[in-house]
C-alpha cells in the first residue's frame, strides 16, 4: 500500500517543500507527492493537485499532511474531505496532530471537537465585530466608505435631475456613477 502525501501553499513565493520535508522528518516513507499553489480559500475539491491525488490513491492506502488547513477551507470542507477519504478506507493522518488517523473513531472524535472549536471562534468573532460596529454606531461614527459628494452636491444634484438633466450628463459634471447619481436621486 502506497503512502501520499500532499501540501498547499498560497502563493508562487512560498513552497510546499517544508510541509514535504516536515512528514519525511516524522518517519514518513512517501510513494507520492501532490502540491498545490492556490488559496486557502479554496476548497479542496476545486484544487487541482488534490484532485489528481483522489485519482491516483487507491482504497486502503494512506494520505499525510502537515496541517489540518491542508485539507480544506474550512470545518465543513475538511469534514467533507475527511468523509470522502474515509468511505475509500484511506487513512489520514495530519503531522500537527500527532499520528491520529482522523478517519478512526477517535479520529472523528478530534475533527468533531476541532470543527465545533472553530465554529465557535467564527461565532465569537462575528459577535465582537457586531459589538465593534454597534459602538462605533453609538460614538457617531459614520460607517462604511466616504461619500464622494457633498451634502450641497447632492441637493445640486436633486435639482438638476428635477429640472430635467440626464443622469449621465450629471454623472460627467460631478464626476461620479450614474449608479451614484441615481442612488441620490432616487
Amino acid at each position: 500500500m502506497a503512502t501520499f502525501g500532499y501540501g498547499r501553499c498560497s502563493t508562487a513565493e512560498q513552497t510546499t517543500e517544508n510541509q514535504r520535508l516536515e512528514i519525511e522528518s516524522a518517519g514518513h516513507k512517501l510513494d507520492f507527492w501532490f502540491s498545490d499553489t492556490i488559496s486557502g480559500k479554496t476548497s479542496a475539491s476545486e484544487r487541482p493537485e488534490f484532485q489528481a491525488m483522489l485519482i491516483q490513491i487507491r482504497d486502503g492506502e494512506t494520505l499525510i499532511v502537515s496541517k489540518l488547513d491542508r485539507i480544506g477551507r474550512d470545518a465543513q470542507d475538511v469534514g467533507a474531505t475527511i468523509k470522502t477519504l474515509a468511505k475509500r478506507n484511506i487513512k489520514v493522518v495530519v503531522l500537527q496532530l500527532g499520528q491520529t488517523d482522523l478517519t478512526s473513531p477517535a479520529g472523528k472524535m478530534m475533527l468533531t471537537m476541532l470543527s465545533a472549536v472553530a465554529e465557535m471562534e467564527r461565532d465569537l468573532l462575528v459577535e465582537r465585530t457586531q459589538a465593534g460596529l454597534a459602538r462605533a454606531l453609538a460614538q457617531g461614527k459614520t460607517l462604511g466608505r466616504k461619500p464622494k459628494t457633498t451634502p450641497e452636491q447632492r441637493e445640486s444634484i436633486k435639482a438638476a435631475y428635477a429640472k430635467g438633466e440626464t443622469v449621465s450628463a450629471l454623472a460627467r459634471d460631478y464626476k461620479i456613477s450614474r449608479a451614484s447619481v441615481l442612488s441620490i436621486v432616487t
